[in-house]
């Protein structure tokens, strides 16, 4: 397992990281359980999770997610550790997080403390706001509507005050942000030092072979700011795991639960799924291989959140590692990517 540096931190992070959403959904507590324990075993010391998990989110089953890993906790060296939450973002629904999630000093501060008492744990290594108080294009939304702007939304700098507070108290040690465009990276480094508030060191974003919108803008402001990538739905909801083409109502998130995943749902993705599946196997590789090995080779792509459900997905997932892109496969995936781009983008 390869390790990195996350920002300007002195966060050390395996560069594939746990993500969890399944856990008390599709995954049980003793599955979850198993998942941890074999992460941990190859070698990766990062766990992502969230205050609304597991996901799709239900009011009976939120925060079910940190509660699992919390009793996993207990029996782990904390210190070897490096665990990531996030506090929820307004507009989406979920009534049954504090009346309606929004990101005031009070909330953000409230959240943190039920995270902490899930997960069991005194702190956090990195605590993430989860998608932004403002109105921006994100799950599946392409364009900025200045008309579409969120009434009374709370600044950056009130954001970043309560987050300070947090490290300050030793909750944190080390703040995020996610779904994040260039214009909010740079203004949330430009508050912190004007004012002089924690800065961010991570930026947890969409990023796989159908959505690369972080190549455009996101890539030069997080390298030159030393904010790094979390890279999460790195299989695009297992569309590019390939199963959904041999068999278009295989188990998963995309035909178990209505409505979801409408983000690839797009008309051009079929296409570019089959193009990238058909390149794989051309190549003796599976897709998901292939997806997760030019993941894992991205230059600013510091730790690539993967989730599955199953131990041989966890397990095919991890060991992509392994697996080296000659520059003949890279340049093929340039060709599918100049005639697909970005379709779920």
């Amino acid at each position: 397992m390869k390790y990195t540096q996350l920002g300007r931190s002195t966060l050390q992070v395996s560069q594939i990281c746990l993500g969890t959403m399944t856990f008390g959904e599709q995954n049980t507590e003793s599955q979850a359980h198993q998942q941890l324990d074999y992460a941990l075993a190859q070698g990766i010391n990062f766990i992502d999770t969230a205050e609304m998990y597991p996901v799709p989110a239900k009011a009976g089953t939120q925060g079910v997610t940190e509660s699992y890993i919390g009793t996993w906790l207990q029996h782990q060296s904390r210190d070897k550790l490096v665990i990531a939450s996030k506090v929820a973002g307004p507009n989406r629904g979920m009534e049954w997080i504090r009346g309606g999630p929004q990101l005031t000093r009070e909330q953000i501060i409230t959240a943190c403390n039920a995270s902490l008492q899930r997960l069991q744990t005194d702190y956090l290594d990195l605590y993430q706001i989860h998608w932004p108080a403002r109105h921006v294009p994100m799950f599946g939304q392409t364009y900025y509507e200045p008309s579409q702007e969120y009434a009374n939304a709370p600044s950056v700098q009130e954001q970043l005050s309560a987050l300070s507070d947090l490290v300050r108290a030793g909750k944190v040690r080390y703040i995020g942000v996610s779904n994040e465009t260039p214009w909010g990276v740079a203004e949330f480094i430009k508050v912190a030092e004007r004012e002089n508030l924690p800065t961010i060191q991570t930026i947890q974003n969409v990023y796989n072979l159908i959505n690369r919108n972080f190549d455009h803008g996101l890539s030069e402001a997080c390298h030159r700011e030393q904010v790094s990538l979390l890279a999460y739905s790195p299989l695009a909801f297992g569309l590019l795991s390939g199963k959904y083409i041999d068999n278009p109502q295989a188990s998963g998130r995309m035909t178990q639960f209505a409505n979801f995943g409408v983000r690839y749902l797009k008309p051009h993705v079929p296409a570019a799924i089959k193009a990238y599946h058909e390149l794989a196997h051309t190549h003796g590789l599976s897709t998901a291989q292939l997806a997760l090995a030019w993941l894992y080779s991205r230059w600013y792509v510091s730790s690539t959140i993967i989730g599955a459900t199953q131990m041989d997905q966890l397990a095919e997932n991890i060991a992509a590692q392994e697996i080296h892109l000659s520059d003949e496969i890279l340049q093929q995936i340039e060709a599918i990517h100049r005639r697909c781009t970005s379709p779920a983008q």
